[in-house]
């Protein structure tokens, strides 16, 4: 194969239903770029396929951390390449899926050779946001190198990893070398209109709550007290605020929402300028699997 397929697109747009339908016409194997999928036990609020799914189509880079682990884009790369080489030696289609932009642009245009997590400093990074706030370190970053705070954006997880290695190297991420990428992409993006998905987001979110997210969460905080990366996502942190007693069960549920939402429209910028080889698709759900399918018949011979 020339290149590896992406279907990549907003949280909400239909990607999981498309792979799942594609598996029924072709030998596809998922590698997932899901930054909160690679954790066990978050499978309602991350919208999880479920292991019934998952047998029908393999899904790899799925519950491979647990929620009290961090996981580092060098060791997502590294699974996620492992993942696709082995798809490709069995002569089965693999297909990258995920909103998770910056784990996809490492795959594609490669990652900073930067040096090992220094957990003790992140733990102490992690405090620091707590205290001060995002604005008050990004702008730490931003002095130090504004692209890296233009690609660190809102995520917390990327920013307390970019100042760990400012802090303990004196250089910015961006002035690391880069390691080439093992194989080459083509990207297709759902693109459907906001009137179309904000209502499904919406949807999506009481659906959630409604199958027992607060359960889940109150589980997962049980087994696990201290989850610093799993509980900055969308959902989980707004439920951990509910248990805590900071706001209503009804608050939790119009934050989430409100997260989701301002989730999806980076989600939107990001995709808006990624590189290389991209197809935008102005649909999502059923309604994009005919371009789905005609992308790849066009660029893959499926």
């Amino acid at each position: 194969m020339e290149a590896v397929p992406v279907l990549a697109g907003p949280t909400g747009s239909g990607k999981t239903l498309l792979v799942l339908r594609l598996g029924e016409e072709l030998p596809v194997e998922v590698v997932s770029a899901d930054a909160t999928m690679v954790y066990r036990g978050l499978d309602i609020g991350t919208d999880k396929p479920s292991p019934r799914e998952r047998q029908r189509v393999p899904h790899h880079v799925v519950d491979v951390l647990e929620p009290s682990e961090a996981m580092s884009v060098a060791r997502f790369l590294e699974l996620a390449e492992e993942a696709i080489g082995g798809v490709l030696a069995r002569g089965r289609l693999p297909l990258v899926v995920g909103g998770t932009g910056y784990y996809i642009r490492a795959l594609s245009e490669g990652l900073y050779d930067l040096p090992p997590p220094d957990p003790e400093l992140q733990a102490q990074l992690w405090q620091e946001l707590e205290a001060k706030g995002f604005a008050a370190l990004a702008a730490e970053l931003a002095q130090a190198s504004p692209s890296d705070a233009l690609r660190v954006g809102k995520n917390p997880r990327r920013l307390v990893r970019a100042l760990e290695v400012l802090r303990r190297t004196g250089a910015p991420p961006v002035r690391f070398p880069k390691r080439p990428p093992r194989f080459r992409y083509k990207k297709l993006v759902l693109w459907p209109e906001r009137a179309w998905l904000w209502p499904r987001l919406e949807e999506r979110a009481r659906s959630q709550f409604a199958r027992g997210l607060v359960e889940e969460v109150r589980s997962l905080l049980a087994r696990h007290p201290t989850m610093p990366t799993a509980l900055q996502a969308i959902g989980y942190k707004e439920v951990v605020g509910y248990l805590k007693g900071e706001y209503t069960l009804e608050e939790a549920l119009m934050r989430d929402i409100q997260a989701v939402k301002a989730y999806a429209k980076r989600q939107y910028t990001w995709f808006r300028h990624e590189p290389g080889d991209v197809t935008y698709l102005p649909r999502g759900g059923e309604e994009a699997y005919p371009g789905f399918r005609d992308w790849l018949r066009l660029h893959f011979g499926l």
